[in-house]
């Protein structure tokens, strides 16, 4: 793809808006493949510009498979070392990932992948990044995406930089009605095609996503109460976790445990994951997804889980913002979209009616309705 003069924006806006570098500052900037490139030089010319002083390192699942797939655990460790120091001593951190292989890991072994995320990925990451940096992640619209969007490169293009460049600051404003609601609130009851499903919320913060940690961005994300779930939840958007496909999950809940789950593909691999750890049965996170340019899924987890009329909740780990005592090395987003054409559905808090397809009932809340974010 040729520099499209919004990657000039997009650099830009994530530079100023999300970040917001400031002279002198250190920038952690992660590039995954190799179509993301000359997005990556237009990040270096803008931090340049800025007074940043850019730390570039170009990563790509091929080369993480050839490490993960031999490394012994105390390689794994000292690997871990030194990516934490060097996200210790930043500022910044941005991450450009071109996805063009989603795959590329879907064949590791599972006590591999593991001890990756053991001694890679949780202490650089989740201890170190996420608490001690500005942050933010992000995609590349590329034609490996575009494929898996099954969608023309230029329609894809044009649907990226929807979703990119949506006004944050409008639906920063938007998004607060809902994020007072949903601390005020005990119960939540989801109804939909295979889904009754309740839980509490009581006493954890909601986060309103809007712009600074992920692009696109577009939640209200919470927690439920770690033993307050029961029922079932049908999730009909597909999904790609650690490089292996799922489709149509199914959770049922006893006391915040999952007790059955299934997915219609690679199911073996889904009751693998569950068996990760003690928190890997129980749930991390409960969201609305509000991204009024994200109207389908293209079965990549960052534009998937804010796809507007959607919700979403997660298998394991709970934020530090959001917490529910849930610890575990699985983080993994599960999506259900709700608007009529995938059958609709209802979500209920404290037993009023707050959305429906897709769409939210409560004056206070429809201008988070994508007529009225466009």
């Amino acid at each position: 793809m040729q520099k499209d003069k919004r990657l000039y924006q997009l650099a830009e806006n994530v530079l100023k808006n999300s970040v917001k570098l400031k002279k002198g500052e250190k920038v952690y900037l992660e590039v995954f493949g190799p179509t993301v490139l000359d997005l990556m030089a237009i990040f270096i010319e803008k931090i340049a510009e800025m007074g940043g002083v850019p730390f570039y390192f170009y990563n790509d699942e091929h080369l993480l498979k050839s490490f993960i797939s031999h490394a012994s655990e105390e390689q794994m460790k000292k690997f871990g070392e030194i990516y934490q120091k060097q996200m210790a001593e930043s500022d910044v951190y941005i991450a450009l990932r071109g996805f063009d292989d989603i795959f590329a890991l879907s064949d590791v072994n599972e006590k591999q992948m593991a001890l990756y995320m053991q001694h890679y990925s949780n202490p650089v990451h989740r201890s170190t990044r996420v608490p001690h940096t500005r942050w933010c992640v992000m995609r590349y619209p590329n034609a490996a995406m575009a494929a898996l969007a099954k969608m023309s490169l230029e329609a894809f293009e044009n649907f990226y930089f929807d979703a990119c460049l949506v006004d944050y600051k409008q639906m920063c404003a938007a998004m607060t009605p809902l994020k007072d609601l949903m601390e005020r609130t005990d119960r939540v009851r989801i109804v939909a095609p295979g889904t009754d499903l309740s839980f509490s919320i009581k006493g954890i913060p909601a986060i309103k996503c809007c712009g600074e940690l992920n692009i696109p961005d577009g939640e209200v994300f919470t927690a439920p109460v770690k033993d307050s779930i029961n029922g079932v939840v049908q999730f009909n958007t597909d999904t790609v976790y650690n490089g292996i496909f799922f489709s149509n999950i199914r959770l049922t809940f006893k006391d915040g445990k999952i007790i059955e789950a299934h997915s219609h593909v690679n199911n073996d691999k889904l009751q693998e994951i569950l068996e990760t750890d003690d928190g890997a049965k129980y749930m991390g996170e409960f969201a609305f997804g509000l991204n009024p340019g994200i109207t389908h899924p293209i079965l990549d987890i960052l534009f998937d889980e804010k796809i507007g009329g959607s919700f979403h909740m997660a298998i394991g780990n709970s934020y530090d913002e959001a917490p529910n005592g849930n610890s575990s090395a699985v983080h993994w987003d599960l999506i259900q979209m709700q608007d009529a054409a995938h059958g609709g559905g209802e979500i209920y808090l404290d037993d009023v009616l707050v959305r429906k397809d897709g769409l939210f009932v409560l004056p206070e809340l429809q201008g988070l309705n994508p007529e009225n974010l466009k």
